[in-house]
């Protein structure tokens, strides 16, 4: 199950640059995971600063 980044995200960018597969890319109002790139290795989740991802 694909990681997801909830409304808490400040857009720090933290999470895309930790993305081993690069499936975080910026998107309208906050960053956003491609779920059928995501790997589940959590690294994302691990690096956020205000705990805003989780798994979905």
């Amino acid at each position: 199950m694909a990681y997801q980044i909830g409304s808490d995200c400040i857009s720090c960018g933290t999470c895309e640059g930790g993305c081993p597969v690069g499936a975080i890319s910026q998107g309208d109002s906050q960053y956003v995971i491609d779920a059928g790139a995501c790997i589940d290795c959590g690294n994302c989740a691990e690096n956020c600063p205000v705990g805003a991802i989780s798994q979905g």
